[in-house]
């Protein structure tokens, strides 16, 4: 039986979790497709990826990630407070919103919209999952044969 190798394209069913049993994210939802991806290019987190090398297809595993190893802490320097009009019109500002900033190199910023008032807006740069410990339940569905991948 084949078991899955650094450079193997993979196809997994998974469930993510925090520590409190709220599911984050799955693929197990009508209409999803399992998660594919090449395992060695950074695709996933690497404990993840690291856990499914050696996994054979329909092997099950349920995988603990700590949070400095899957979206890292929680950082105050990461919310910021800035006035309301440095903020275009038309922008919706509801409590939980994610918004888009492009930051000093160029590169995208994710943010979500912790408060805002007629003077400012609290924006919040960490990952949603920054300073959660996660655990994934996950299956390897396939090894997909070289010949087999889509263009």
């Amino acid at each position: 039986m084949s078991q899955a190798t650094n450079g193997s394209v993979v196809r997994i069913n998974y469930t993510g979790k925090l520590t409190n049993g709220t599911v984050f994210d799955t693929s197990k939802v009508d209409g999803r497709e399992p998660l594919s991806f090449r395992l060695g290019q950074n695709q996933v987190l690497p404990k993840l990826e690291a856990e499914i090398i050696g996994m054979s297809v329909g092997e099950k595993k349920t995988v603990a990630v700590d949070a400095n190893d899957a979206y890292g802490p929680h950082q105050k320097q990461a919310i910021q407070k800035i006035p309301r009009s440095e903020i275009p019109d038309g922008v919706d500002l509801t409590v939980g919103n994610n918004l888009q900033a492009t930051g000093h190199d160029g590169e995208i910023v994710p943010l979500r919209v912790l408060a805002a008032n007629e003077e400012t807006v609290t924006l919040d740069a960490n990952h949603p999952l920054a300073g959660h410990n996660l655990t994934f339940e996950i299956e390897l569905i396939e090894i997909v044969k070289e010949g087999n991948l889509p263009r």
